[in-house]
């Protein structure tokens, strides 16, 4: 998916995201552009071999890989009361962690996730970062989504002090925005004064300049 025509400067000439999300009915979906369908691994290898890398796309640009029957969009009945976990990536590194998570789903290799609870995986090329979000059914199992977000880490070799974050697709109806007011986690360690592995959007903001240092990991 592209959103928007292609800019010719950093400066973001186009329509934000927010504002498309919020635009009329099926603006969003229709905006989505199908590839193609695999029901075998050499299908999708046949795929995946010719397309162009996330490092080589625009800005502003989506690849979606979701289950047969199931649209990458938060009203879709299997996504409407589920969320998504992102990682925030250094630009350079979309193309390695979006394969390795593209064939972590099709191999069924998030260890301790049962069957199915994966929706998709999505990876969005943006200005200053790239954002892979990994879609899943029940945003309001906490133990189930703790147990993905340790999934994702181990598949992707995330170092213990990894930023993370989870947003239920309900909020992002009501917010309209897909990045905006996530729920920040990070380690137990480095929060001692909470109860909670779990953390506010808004603490995040007002640490950011923390948060820059500790995403250079790669």
């Amino acid at each position: 998916m592209r959103r928007g025509k292609a800019a010719k400067s950093e400066a973001p000439a186009e329509p934000s995201p927010e504002a498309i999300a919020a635009g009329p009915a099926g603006t969003y979906e229709n905006s989505i552009k199908h590839i193609s369908t695999a029901n075998t691994v050499e299908e999708f290898w046949s795929t995946y071999n010719f397309l162009v890398r996330p490092n080589d796309l625009p800005t502003t640009t989506d690849y979606h890989l979701f289950r047969s029957g199931i649209k990458p969009t938060w009203e879709d009945p299997s996504n409407v009361k589920g969320g998504k976990w992102i990682v925030r990536l250094k630009k350079g590194l979309a193309s390695r962690y979006w394969e390795e998570s593209m064939l972590a789903l099709i191999g069924c290799q998030f260890t301790g996730v049962p069957e199915g609870e994966i929706c998709g995986v999505v990876v969005s090329i943006r200005y200053s970062e790239d954002i892979l979000g990994i879609w899943n059914k029940t945003a309001h199992d906490r133990d189930l989504t703790e147990r993905l977000r340790e999934a994702i880490k181990k598949v992707l070799q995330l170092p213990p002090h990894a930023y993370m974050e989870y947003k239920p697709h309900q909020t992002s109806l009501q917010d309209k925005s897909s990045f905006r007011n996530t729920q920040l986690w990070k380690p137990k360690e480095r929060s001692p004064r909470r109860a909670s592995s779990w953390g506010e959007r808004g603490e995040a903001q007002a640490s950011k300049a923390k948060r820059d240092v500790e995403r250079s990991w790669r």
